[in-house]
């Protein structure tokens, strides 16, 4: 096969072509860097973190791909992925997504050794979470965890230490990982219930759409309760009650659980996590022209 054809079929199974998952990853990432900051992250680190989130997503894909190889062959949507598919092989995806950590670690060493230690359980983390899905009744809590890891290492990045908002912050994220992943496993139920694996919307049953918008709602507290420690301004504010408004709307489309509704609704977080930042990204530009102009 040629290189580029090759090239394709890695980037597919990397899910380049649907970036929404590093968007999601993306997201709280860069929240946590300008509240870390203050508003004036360093730019090389922001660099090395929006790097660092594509190549590690990247890897996660292609482990995810990999653990379950034997089952995407049992699902129409997922039996033509470039491993299930055969097209590439489960030991050069392994090789790929080794490829893919390393150089997301070799970004973190111009960084302080407290985030370089943090990368260890932020890689396991990624490379375990595929394969909870057989043992977790919930493992949507456990990739709330993985993907918030990049919360505590922006801290880091910036402070080199871990101040207590940073947890506080984790633990939104979680709740919103469980809510917009909730929303995805309601496409993939019938699916999950027939090959035995674990999700929230089984878990949950006819409490699914009930614990989707609790989760929605206990973020946002979270949100709140880190803008008063914070003493964030209406700009923040402001980007939380839009979020607010971005639930109802997901509310609204999974109300019926169709399945392609609920879609809608996992991939219009993209959205809710960009208001969020819009909010923090205002509040702090409008910190730094009024005190321009006091000075």
């Amino acid at each position: 096969m040629k290189i580029g054809s090759r090239m394709y079929l890695y980037a597919k199974l990397c899910r380049l072509d649907r970036p929404i998952g590093i968007l999601l990853l993306l997201w709280p990432t860069l929240w946590a860097l300008w509240i870390a900051s203050e508003g004036r992250p360093t730019w090389w680190i922001v660099a090395i973190f929006i790097t660092g989130t594509i190549l590690m997503r990247s890897a996660g894909c292609v482990i995810n791909d990999y653990a379950d190889r034997h089952i995407d062959i049992h699902v129409e949507r997922t039996r033509e992925r470039p491993i299930t598919s055969g097209k590439v092989n489960p030991k050069e995806a392994i090789w790929l997504a080794t490829a893919l950590s390393i150089l997301a670690f070799c970004l973190v060493l111009p960084l302080n050794s407290l985030t370089q230690w943090l990368t260890l359980p932020a890689l396991f983390l990624a490379a375990s979470y595929p394969f909870t899905k057989r043992f977790l009744a919930v493992p949507q809590a456990y990739l709330g965890i993985a993907f918030g890891f990049g919360i505590p290492m922006a801290f880091s990045a910036q402070n080199n230490e871990i101040p207590d908002i940073a947890w506080l912050l984790v633990l939104a994220n979680i709740l919103w990982c469980i809510a917009y992943d909730t929303e995805y496993a309601m496409v993939d139920r019938d699916d999950d219930m027939h090959l035995k694996i674990h999700s929230s919307a089984l878990f949950l049953g006819r409490f699914d759409i009930l614990a989707v918008m609790v989760c929605y709602g206990g973020m946002l507290a979270c949100l709140y309760l880190l803008g008063e420690e914070l003493q964030m301004g209406t700009a923040y504010y402001m980007g939380l009650l839009v979020a607010a408004g971005i639930a109802l709307y997901h509310y609204s489309l999974i109300r019926s659980r169709r399945r392609e509704d609920c879609f809608r609704a996992f991939l219009h977080n993209n959205w809710f996590g960009a208001i969020i930042f819009a909010g923090i990204f205002l509040d702090y530009l409008l910190r730094t022209a009024v005190g321009s102009s006091v000075v």
